[in-house]
């Protein structure tokens, strides 16, 4: 099996278990049959006693703690590190602040329908404004936390077409009950965000840039992505609402790094949970290599190969290209470990 682990770093925003679904569209699973040992970061479900957690301890607490146990556990050779939607952004973060500190932790980076840079982070920005996190700030400081109804709403009204109107259509007017997946499950199955972290995430990232400008800063240091220096492998979404594919495609504005960008088909969920074998999916895919030009999203996918099926293996190919400590003997791991899906799993 492949001598780097590999950690998975999901959102926090909705249930971390959505690449470990079901057995046939497991991307946990798809990984441990092409021989890595996989590490995912289970998610707590806050409550009005964690309204003080903010940015910075889900940095250090989830993301670069997660690194340190890693570290232990298979010590040696670097971490494989995959980040989903706001997992990705942070797990960006991480990655540059730790190689400023000169922690050389992170072999190769993944980043799946993550935003980097926010100026142009689509139909979300309709409902960020100072104005609007003014009121959301006051009604977090009630109850401590933002309502997993609350902010399901925004979502809904991003997708109202099919999330609304036609559920409405379906259901009251037409009385046909949509046949329940384990996606659909999953989407309702809403977590709540800590006061403090989510107020610091719309200001700092989405209101003001702080990342993608420099200024967002981790122990008083400020952070550049440029920082990370390592193989770096982003995939967008042709019909994502949440993370616009045009704006995920501004991680190319991020030199020193070879980049292999994929755009998929499908949303921001079903695009990335795109097993094999999964029919209608296609894809385009390009590596930039170190001193390539930039080119714009348009001339982007104009040049692009485009391919059919599911992109799965075409990031398993870039994985093995990236593995430089070799192959080890199967491991078992278990001290220390909590086994899957964890205990996080049952929190309401």
């Amino acid at each position: 099996m492949c001598a780097e682990p590999l950690l998975i770093v999901s959102a926090w925003i909705m249930k971390y278990y959505i690449l470990d679904l079901s057995a046939h569209n497991s991307l946990v699973r798809y990984l441990v049959g092409q021989g890595h040992t996989v590490f995912m970061i289970s998610w707590h479900n806050p409550g009005a006693g964690d309204s003080e957690l903010g940015m910075d301890d889900y940095l250090h607490d989830g993301v670069i703690g997660a690194v340190d146990v890693i570290s232990q556990i298979v010590p040696g050779p670097r971490i494989n590190a995959v980040g989903y939607c706001l997992g990705g952004t942070m797990l960006s973060i991480a990655a540059a602040a730790l190689a400023a500190q000169g922690r050389h932790r992170i072999n190769s980076l993944s980043l799946l329908a993550a935003q980097t840079d926010f100026t142009e982070a689509g139909e979300l920005m309709l409902f960020i404004d100072e104005g609007q996190i003014a009121w959301l700030d006051d009604l977090m400081w009630q109850q401590g936390y933002l309502d997993n109804r609350q902010m399901a709403g925004a979502f809904k009204m991003l997708r109202s077409n099919d999330l609304v109107w036609s559920v409405a259509v379906g259901e009251y007017l037409l009385g046909r009950g949509a046949p329940m997946t384990d996606l659909i499950a999953w989407n309702a199955d809403a977590t709540r965000m800590p006061r403090r972290m989510h107020s610091d995430y719309l200001r700092q990232l989405f209101l003001h840039n702080d990342l993608f400008s420099g200024r967002y800063r981790v122990d008083g240091l400020p952070v550049a992505l440029t920082d990370i220096g390592r193989p770096l492998f982003a995939v967008a979404t042709v019909g994502d609402h949440v993370s616009p594919w045009r704006s995920v495609h501004k991680i190319h504005l991020v030199p020193n790094c070879e980049l292999t960008f994929v755009l998929a088909s499908g949303g921001h969920n079903g695009g990335i949970v795109s097993e094999p074998g999964h029919r209608n999916r296609h894809y385009h895919i390009a590596t930039r290599r170190q001193g390539d030009c930039y080119l714009d999203p348009d001339s982007w996918v104009a040049g692009a190969e485009q391919r059919d099926g599911s992109w799965w293996p075409a990031w398993s190919a870039w994985l093995a290209r990236n593995s430089a400590a070799g192959q080890v003997a199967l491991r078992e791991v278990g001290a220390g470990i909590g086994a899957a899906p964890g205990s996080y799993i049952l929190e309401r």
